[in-house]
């Protein structure tokens, strides 16, 4: 029998940190002059704060700086922005794809110490020479353990928030953002009408969900086929599962005279859209239209108030009284629309642009908003259901505004098999 010696590794030997700069940079989302822009107006929000670097953890601010959206599985993932500088930085499970996907330099951190992520954070600013004593975070996404972590990686640094200024440069879209967001309009309405044609008795709200998923995803890979194809999902529901707008799809099986709720979100590298149309399978009863038609009037008067200049409160009065006019504003489910961009179910969400009561920003140039009007009435009582339309709205620099939601709604085009 003859033994082999092999030459022992000891954990302690391997690398903390790599570099896997594996196979060339993949055409990205946007313009290397967008990621630019972008990040100059990063700086400009480092500068005016007076930071040394900024350390973005959150899948929206990483995002949009670099073009990667990072899957966690319980580890940590950052951008590091110093003025002449940016570096994701990404767990070694990852390999060169964070490199090969996103803007900028990339750092892997491995997994044999517990601290490698911070201690990669150390090295994005000593590879560009930068001793930081003030450092921007999220605020709005960071664990309260991670901060934690992260002033005792700088001990003596002084941590800023710096999310509700990012969110502010969300806000306003350029040209390139507003073009991949009227594609992702553009999917969700595909969407919408591979759910209609499938819309009969007997069929489940999970199998109507696939058929609109399928549609999206073959559309956004055509569209976009240097990006990864990702997190595109459908809410379909019926019956008293319409009463909540983030209701999930279940196996309910559609029965005739049942109200409906169809909701495409193609996601198109990283960037949300949404289709959202209240239908009925077979002719709705009295009070179910009546219903209906008053969150319609909602719906077109509220594509009638967005326009620059308006403020989202003044919208959200307005809007208020047509439903006290129908009795219906205790039903309301939430407000009367949001802001478009890097979003998802869970990432991302521009606070400070929505349509509601508690929010003073005026409408300008550059955004993208949605009108989208809810009202639910309980199982039980007559016209029982949720509705809800829902169309996305560009601000347009020369104080147009264009509807980028093609699908009909209401009676008039949603009634299925009447």
């Amino acid at each position: 029998m003859t033994t082999t010696a092999h030459s022992a590794t000891n954990v302690s030997d391997l690398e903390r940190l790599k570099t896997l700069h594996n196979g060339t940079k993949q055409q990205l989302t946007f313009s290397d002059a967008e990621f630019e822009r972008r990040l100059a107006g990063l700086r400009r929000i480092m500068a005016a704060k007076e930071l040394d670097a900024v350390i973005l953890t959150s899948y929206h601010g990483i995002k949009y700086y670099s073009d990667f959206l990072y899957t966690t599985f319980g580890r940590n993932y950052a951008l590091v922005v110093t003025a002449d500088s940016s570096t994701t930085i990404t767990a070694n499970i990852d390999a060169g794809m964070p490199w090969r996907t996103s803007y900028g330099d990339n750092i892997v951190y491995t997994d044999w110490k517990r601290d490698n992520f911070y201690f990669g954070l150390q090295e994005a600013l000593k590879r560009n020479g930068v001793k930081a004593s003030r450092i921007g975070v999220e605020d709005d996404a960071l664990p309260l353990m991670t901060r934690q972590a992260i002033a005792a990686t700088f001990d003596g640094a002084t941590l800023v928030d710096v999310s509700q200024d990012a969110m502010r440069q969300r806000m306003i879209k350029s040209a390139e953002e507003i073009e991949v967001i009227k594609h992702g309009a553009r999917i969700g309405d595909i969407g919408g009408e591979a759910i209609k044609a499938a819309i009969r008795e007997g069929i489940t709200e999970y199998e109507v969900a696939l058929i609109g998923t399928e549609a999206m995803v073959h559309e956004i890979a055509k569209t976009f086929p240097h990006r990864e194809v990702r997190d595109t999902w459908v809410w379909f529901q019926s019956g008293i599962n319409t009463d909540g707008a983030h209701n999930w799809a279940t196996t309910r099986k559609l029965e005739r005279g049942d109200i409906l709720s169809l909701n495409c979100f193609p996601m198109t590298s990283g960037y949300y859209t949404a289709l959202e149309r209240t239908l009925f399978l077979g002719e709705p009863d009295e009070r179910s239209l009546q219903v209906w038609n008053a969150n319609v009037e909602v719906h077109k008067r509220g594509l009638e108030l967005i326009k620059p200049g308006a403020v989202c409160k003044d919208i959200a009065a307005e809007l208020n009284e047509i439903f006290i006019s129908h009795n219906l504003l205790p039903n309301r489910t939430f407000g009367y629309g949001h802001s478009f961009g890097v979003l998802s179910h869970y990432y991302g969400r521009e606070a400070g642009l929505e349509l509601r009561e508690d929010i003073d920003t005026v409408l300008e140039p550059g955004m993208v908003v949605s009108m989208e009007p809810m009202v639910t009435i309980l199982d039980g009582e007559p016209g029982a259901g949720g509705y809800r339309e829902h169309d996305i709205l560009v601000i347009g620099e020369d104080g147009g505004v264009e509807n980028i939601t093609k699908f009909g709604f209401g009676p008039d085009n949603n009634i299925i098999g009447a």
